[in-house]
Parts: C-alpha cells; sequence; structure tokens
C-alpha cells in the first residue's frame, strides 16, 4: 500500500517560505542566498537557474523560496503542458521585470519550444512564426528581464545547448535522518499535532531522505494516532501506523519488495534489462526508474551495469537468503 498523495493545499502549507527556514541541501541553499544577495545589491535581476534531483526535494520549494527572497512574483509551469509556441509567449509575456519563470520537468520541453526559449533566456526577446508559407512572417516580442528556474529529474536529458544557457545549475540530495527529522517536526508543529522526537525519528528513518515522502507519511500517522490512540505521536504509534501502510524499518513498500524478490526469484539476482523487470514487476519502467530505482540503489540494494539491472548482498540479506558469493564480492 502505497502512502496517500498530498493535496495542493496541504503541501504549500508546509513548505518554508524563506532559506533561513529550509532544512538541508546546506552548500546548494548557500550558493542561492549568495547570488539573490549580490543581485539584490546590484538591482538586477537573478541568473537563470537549473535544479535537478530526484522528486519530492524541494526543487518546487526552493524556487518558490528565491521569488519570496527577491521579492517577486513567480508564475508556476512544466514541461508536457507548453505545447504551443503561443502558450509560451503567453506565460512569457505576462511577466513583470525580475518576475520568476518556474518550469518544472523542463526536460520534457519540445524541441520547437525549446528554440523559442533560447533567445527569451539571453537576449529577451521572442520571435514567433506566424502563418505559413508565403504569407509567413516574423514577430518580434520584446520581454522584460526575468529569472527561468528549471527543474528537473532527469538532468542527463537536458540538452546541452538548453543547459548552457542558465547561469548556475544545482543538484539536489537525499537528506539525512537528522534533516528528515527536523523537517518532520516542523511539519508537525505547522499542522497543529504533538508528536516526540522518538515519533519524528521512526517517521524519518521510513522517509527515504525524501520531505514529500515524510510529510505524506506524517499525515497518515496523524490520522492514525487522532482515531486510534488521541494523542501524540510515539515511535510506537508511528510502526503501528505505518506497518499498516506495509511501509517497513528501511522505508520500504510493497514495491520496493517487489522489485527485489523478482529480480532475485525470477532472475537469479540479473543482470536483467528495465524493460524486463517492468514487465515481471507489473509496474512502468518509467515508474520503477524515477520511482523506486533511486532510493534502492543509493541504499545498495541493487546497482545498474551495462548488461542490466543487478541485486546486491543487501537485497539477499532484505529478504532472508543468504547471498551468492558473487553478490557478496560486488559490495567489496
Amino acid at each position: 500500500m502505497k502512502p496517500p498523495e498530498p493535496d495542493a493545499a496541504f503541501e504549500i502549507s508546509l513548505r518554508p517560505p524563506a532559506f533561513s527556514e529550509f532544512t538541508g541541501q546546506v552548500k546548494v541553499r548557500e550558493r542561492l542566498e549568495l547570488m539573490v544577495a549580490a543581485a539584490k545589491k546590484r538591482g538586477d535581476v537573478l541568473e537563470h537557474i537549473l535544479l535537478s534531483g530526484p522528486s519530492g526535494l524541494g526543487k518546487t520549494t526552493i524556487a518558490y523560496i528565491i521569488a519570496n527572497a527577491m521579492g517577486v512574483n513567480i508564475k508556476n509551469t512544466s514541461g508536457p503542458v507548453i505545447e504551443k509556441a503561443g502558450e509560451l509567449a503567453g506565460l512569457l509575456t505576462s511577466l513583470e521585470k525580475g518576475d520568476v519563470l518556474f518550469i518544472d520537468e523542463i526536460h520534457r520541453l519540445q524541441p520547437a519550444i525549446e528554440e523559442y526559449l533560447y533567445p527569451a533566456m539571453e537576449d529577451y526577446r521572442l520571435d514567433i512564426i506566424i502563418d505559413q508559407g508565403p504569407q509567413a512572417r516574423s514577430l518580434r516580442l520584446n520581454l522584460p528581464k526575468f529569472t527561468l528556474v528549471g527543474a528537473t529529474t532527469r538532468a542527463g536529458m537536458v540538452s546541452a545547448p538548453l543547459r548552457s544557457r542558465f547561469g548556475m545549475t544545482a543538484r539536489l540530495d537525499y537528506y539525512n535522518a537528522e534533516e528528515m527529522q527536523k523537517i518532520i517536526v516542523r511539519s508537525a508543529h505547522l499542522l497543529g499535532v504533538e508528536i516526540d522526537a522518538a515519533g519524528a525519528a521512526e517517521i524519518a528513518t521510513r522517509s527515504r531522505g525524501t520531505p514529500r515522502t515524510a510529510n505524506n507519511l506524517l499525515r497518515w500517522v496523524r490520522d492514525y494516532v487522532q482515531v486510534k490512540a488521541e494523542g501524540k505521536i510515539t515511535a510506537e504509534l508511528a510502526d503501528r501506523a505505518l506497518a499498516m501502510l506495509e511501509i517497513d524499518r528501511d522505508g520500504f513498500d510493497q514495491w520496493d519488495k517487489r522489485i527485489i524478490e523478482t529480480l532475485i526469484h525470477k532472475f537469479n539476482g540479473g543482470p536483467v534489462g528495465l524493460t524486463s523487470l517492468a514487465v515481471a514487476v507489473g509496474e512502468e519502467a518509467g515508474t520503477i526508474e524515477e520511482v523506486n530505482e533511486p532510493y534502492l540503489i543509493m541504499e545498495g540494494y541493487i546497482k545498474r551495469t551495462p548488461q542490466g539491472r543487478v541485486a546486491t548482498a543487501n537485497a539477499y540479506r532484505k529478504l532472508g537468503l543468504k547471498p551468492p558469493a558473487g553478490a557478496q564480492q560486488e559490495l567489496l
């Protein structure tokens, strides 16, 4: 059973509004704070920024913090939504000087749309072709100087010409247990939920180093405690609530377990291609690659090789099996 998905209002209510309240990503935060301070000191517009990393680590939150820090408005969209040049033009012409345009999943922009974006980013102008054939003509729109903040979960799929036009690129990494605990305590306070340190730590260890997951789980544990206990969240109550979701102490849900079980029992530990693994598991290949694999790889349960995915010794031990000699050697 997967954690419940949050609604938009819930997520926004828990987002820190300023760098001072943002936990983790210390180096990225320091660089961004410096860029913001320098731009404000010059009275200039902030450089374009590209943020990459797995889902749920705070890319959207950082974009909103940047806009708040600069005292400007932010417009939010995503790569797949922009299908026509006119839609991009509508977004860009609605901006005022200094405003932030946030494009999530920017690697999914269509190539033709991306071409229109280049002069907008560099020269703050937009050349749109109207009509076709002999009647075709070009319309030039001058744009206010703005800041584009792009976010992507697939940094390798961002084209080189687009990447080169960003003044700064930053990768967000998974959060450690201490950072996760601080985030959970802060979120619990905002939600008006009592939680002790042990309860926050219990949720933190199962949050896969991802604040979005932590907030989802916290909301579930809150509901569980309100119905079953009517008290503060303790380690015991958090454990019982998360066990009901089939999320174990390593943060594994049923899909994580199914992936390593399939890899070991059906493919003898691999190597196996992603498509074959996805078919055997009964899940989309993209979901496995973007949702499950990053955590399983980070924690050392599977690894990617040129031949395909391979189960490590940790995966065998997770299932209570004795690792074969080859798997043991892979961890040495």
